[in-house]
């Protein structure tokens, strides 16, 4: 499902990989934050994403109200956990809004693994 606004000009459709990418993009300037994460259920392994595989680690849910968005993150170790994850939290409500001009109702983080050495 996808974003909606309807005008007297005509209606805008913002589809979720959309919303996902500015969401993702405001997650990385978080200090903290290495990348997302896409788990292999398989085995457990989290795998570190960047480029055009970011949205997978960020799921986007639309409804009529606005946008709940879930994010699967790594984190640099040696980080306050509970800080990364409020101020993710807050810089993705605030720039969804500014840049999509969708309402961010929820966003839930999951964090899925711990980066301990250099790149």
């Amino acid at each position: 499902m996808a974003a909606k606004y309807v005008t007297e000009l005509g209606t805008v459709v913002i589809e979720d990989e959309v919303i996902a990418r500015a969401a993702g993009m405001a997650a990385l300037e978080c200090y903290g934050v290495v990348g997302m994460a896409q788990t292999n259920v398989k085995d457990g392994i989290a795998q570190l994403l960047t480029g055009d595989t970011l949205t997978k680690g960020i799921k986007v849910q639309s409804s009529d109200e606005g946008v709940t968005i879930e994010f699967h993150i790594i984190v640099e170790y040696g980080t306050n956990i509970s800080t990364i994850a409020d101020n993710l939290m807050s810089n993705v409500k605030y720039s969804v809004k500014e840049m999509v001009g969708v309402e961010v109702l929820d966003v839930n983080v999951f964090v899925e693994g711990i980066r301990t050495e250099k790149p």
